[in-house]
C-alpha cells in the first residue's frame, strides 16, 4: 500500500458530511492526534476503538479500511 489510510480517508472530507463516511474523514481530519503515517489495520484500528470520538464510527472504519486495501493493492 502505498499511501497512509489516513491520505485515502481524506478524499471523503466534506463540509457537511452526509453521510458516515464524510463524518469519519472528517473527524480524523480534525483530530490532531489521528497517526497520520500507520498503514497496520491493527494498529489504526486499536486507535480508532480507544478514541471516544469514533465511537459510533467502527463499522464505518471497517467498511473504509476494505476499500483502503482494494485500492491500494501494489
Amino acid at each position: 500500500m502505498s499511501k497512509s489510510f489516513y491520505h485515502f480517508v481524506m478524499k471523503y472530507r466534506e463540509p457537511k458530511p452526509r453521510n458516515n463516511k464524510e463524518l469519519l474523514a472528517n473527524r480524523i481530519y480534525d483530530d490532531l492526534d489521528f497517526p497520520k503515517n500507520l498503514k497496520s489495520y491493527n494498529d489504526v484500528s486499536q486507535y480508532i476503538e480507544t478514541t471516544d470520538l469514533y465511537s459510533s464510527l467502527a463499522s464505518t472504519f471497517d467498511e473504509v479500511w476494505e476499500e483502503y486495501t482494494t485500492n491500494n493493492k501494489n
